[in-house]
């Protein structure tokens, strides 16, 4: 696996459902920890996108206050951008996401500075921009 440079970090009230959109979407499953008290809850999970970079998730924490030094695990505040192969890529993860039960933000469209685009939101909020657009 290539060392990856970034991973973007989301919670859920249902992370069960927050892993299975992103299965849905292309997102491969590295690992999936649970709470051995309550199995319900995910304490840690890893999917990769594309070899190179991906998320960690888990279930939101709302009952612990956040300590000294940590930050609060909001719900549906995240956002990636997903690098796609082609134009055409863009469309099919956009599709994927809609029947996954995904909303739409924006419609897959071409961009003036190169490539094509489209953005959802998972149903916890959660934005997720599919771009072939990988920077030049």
């Amino acid at each position: 696996m290539t060392t990856p440079t970034l991973f973007h970090s989301i919670h859920f009230d249902d992370a069960d459902a927050g892993l299975a959109f992103l299965r849905a979407i292309g997102f491969e499953e590295r690992g999936v920890h649970r709470d051995p008290a309550d199995p319900s809850v995910v304490v840690h999970a890893q999917l990769s996108w594309g070899g190179a970079g991906g998320v960690m998730c888990g279930s939101a924490q709302r009952s612990a206050p956040a300590a000294a030094g940590s930050y609060q695990r909001r719900v549906g505040v995240g956002s990636c951008y997903l690098v796609v192969p082609s134009d055409e890529a863009v469309d099919e993860v956009y599709e994927k996401a809609l029947a996954a039960g995904g909303s739409s933000v924006m419609e897959p469209e071409d961009q003036d500075y190169g490539g094509r685009s489209a953005t959802v939101r998972d149903a916890e909020g959660n934005q997720y921009s599919i771009g072939s657009y990988a920077g030049e």
